[in-house]
C-alpha cells in the first residue's frame, strides 16, 4: 500500500508528518512480530488479538481491531475477526447478502477504491458505520480503515478504533501505515489458505479434500478401502426436464439436494459425485456395522425429507442403493486433469441395485453384507434378482415403512 494515511474524512488533507513518538525498536517488533513463525502459527482469532494487544503496549489508543477478510466461498462472502482489550475475540462469518449491509458505507468504500480512509463519529461522505455490528454500541470516536489489497481477488481490510475524543494522532497513523504491509502478507495466507480448503471441501468433499492436501494427487496413487456406499437417485428426471423450462430443473434440483445432502453429511457420509440427479456418497469403514447404520439412517432421514418436498407445486420420489464392500478410491485420469473417484465391483453393484430400486417399485434396496452389518430389524427380502453384468442372483432387502 503506497497511500498516506490521512488525518480527516477526506482525500485532500496533507499526511502526517509526526514520527517520533514510537521507537523505531519497537515499531520493529511488531512487523518482524507478523512476519515470524508465531505469528504464521496463530489462527485468525491470536491474530487479531495479539496484534492489539502489541499496539496497546505501544500506547496507541486501540479499543477495537477488526479484520474484515474477503474469500472465495459459495455461501460466504467472507469473516470479519474482532477484538476489544479484555473481551473475546468475534468472528462473524459474512454470507453473500452482507453486502447490503455495509453497501454505504466507509468500509465498502476503502474496499472498492484501495485507499485508507479516516472517519469520525459524525455523518462521512462515504456513509454511515456505527450501525455496523461490531462498531455499534461501543463509543467509538474515529476509525482508520485501510485496505489489504492481495494480488489478485478481492480486498480485504483492517480497522482500527478508538475512543479517544481526539482520535488517533499523526504518530499512531504513521504506527499503523507502517505495519499495514506486513499485515496484509499475513492475512493473505489465511485467506489463501481458507479459500484452498474451502474450495478443496465444497467441491470433493473433506475426506477426499485431506488427501490432497496431503500430497496424495499422483494418478497412480490407489488405495483399497472398505465403505457403505449410498446412491439415491431422483426418479422421474428425464420426464421432469423434458417438460419443464430449464430454470426451474434447475431449481428443482439445488432445491432437492439441498434436502439429500445435509442428511448424508450429518451422519459422517461424504458425497463423492453429483452425476446429473443422482448422489454417489460413501461412509468409511472404519467400523463396518457403525459405517451401515449411518448410511441407513442417511437413507430413512432422506426419504423423509423427499415425503416432504415439493418445489412450486412439484413434488418427486427418489431411489436408494445400498451396498458395504471393498472399493478402490484414488486418482484417475488423464495428465493434469484426474479425478478422485471409486470404482471396483462394488460400486458396480450399487448402481446395479439402484436400477432394481426403479424396476421393482421400491424406495430402498439394500444388499446383504449391508444387511448383515446394519443390524436393523425393520428389513425383509425382496427376493433374488439377476443384475446386469453380475452372473450370479443377487439377493435384495428393503426396509418396511
Amino acid at each position: 500500500m503506497t497511500s498516506a494515511i490521512y488525518a480527516a474524512d477526506t482525500d485532500r488533507l496533507q499526511p502526517k508528518t509526526a514520527r517520533d513518538a514510537v521507537s523505531v525498536g519497537a515499531l520493529l517488533s511488531i512487523i518482524e512480530w507478523l512476519s515470524g513463525d508465531e505469528c504464521h502459527a496463530l489462527d485468525e482469532a491470536g491474530l487479531v488479538s495479539g496484534l492489539g494487544r502489541r499496539l496497546q503496549a505501544l500506547g496507541l489508543p486501540v479499543d477495537r481491531l477488526t479484520l474484515h477478510l474477503m474469500t472465495l466461498h459459495p455461501e460466504f462472502i467472507g469473516r470479519t475477526i474482532a477484538w476489544a482489550p479484555g473481551e473475546p475475540v468475534e468472528i462473524h462469518d459474512r454470507e453473500h447478502g452482507a453486502r447490503v449491509a455495509i453497501s454505504n458505507t466507509p468500509l465498502r468504500k476503502v474496499m472498492e477504491t484501495r485507499e485508507p480512509l479516516v472517519v469520525g463519529p459524525g455523518e462521512s461522505v462515504h456513509g454511515r458505520w456505527r450501525h455496523i455490528d461490531v462498531f455499534a454500541d461501543r463509543g467509538l470516536m474515529q476509525l482508520v480503515i485501510a485496505p489489504l489489497s492481495n494480488a489478485d481477488g478481492p480486498v480485504s481490510a483492517a480497522v482500527f478504533g478508538t475512543k479517544r475524543p481526539g482520535g488517533f494522532t499523526a504518530s499512531d497513523r504513521h504506527v499503523i501505515e507502517r505495519i499495514l504491509p506486513a499485515l496484509r502478507n499475513t492475512s493473505e495466507l489465511r485467506i489463501l489458505r481458507q479459500v484452498e480448503l474451502s474450495l478443496l471441501d465444497t467441491y470433493i468433499g473433506p475426506l477426499t479434500a485431506s488427501r490432497i492436501l496431503a500430497g496424495r494427487i499422483r494418478r497412480d496413487q490407489i488405495e483399497s478401502i472398505e465403505a457403505a456406499l449410498l446412491l439415491c437417485d431422483l426418479r422421474g428426471f428425464t420426464e421432469l426436464s423434458n417438460r419443464l423450462p430449464g430454470s426451474t430443473v434447475l431449481g428443482l434440483l439445488n432445491a432437492y439436494f439441498d434436502r439429500i445432502v445435509p442428511a448424508i453429511t450429518r451422519e459422517g457420509g461424504e458425497v463423492l459425485k453429483f452425476m446429473g440427479d443422482a448422489v454417489l456418497a460413501f461412509f468409511p469403514g472404519y467400523d463396518a456395522a457403525h459405517s451401515c447404520g449411518a448410511a441407513l439412517a442417511s437413507a430413512r432421514a432422506i426419504l423423509d425429507e423427499v415425503d416432504h418436498f415439493q418445489y412450486e407445486g412439484i413434488g418427486v420420489k427418489a431411489g436408494i442403493a445400498l451396498h458395504y464392500g471393498e472399493v478402490s478410491y484414488g486418482n484417475v485420469g488423464s495428465g493434469r486433469r484426474l479425478d478422485f473417484t471409486l470404482i471396483g465391483g462394488d460400486v458396480n453393484l450399487v448402481n446395479r441395485i439402484q436400477t432394481a430400486c426403479s424396476e421393482l417399485g421400491e424406495a430402498v434396496l439394500m444388499s446383504e453384507p449391508f444387511r448383515d452389518e446394519a443390524g436393523a430389524g425393520d428389513v425383509v427380502s425382496v427376493g433374488t434378482h439377476m443384475l446386469k453384468g453380475f452372473a450370479e442372483p443377487v439377493e435384495l432387502f428393503t426396509i418396511v415403512r
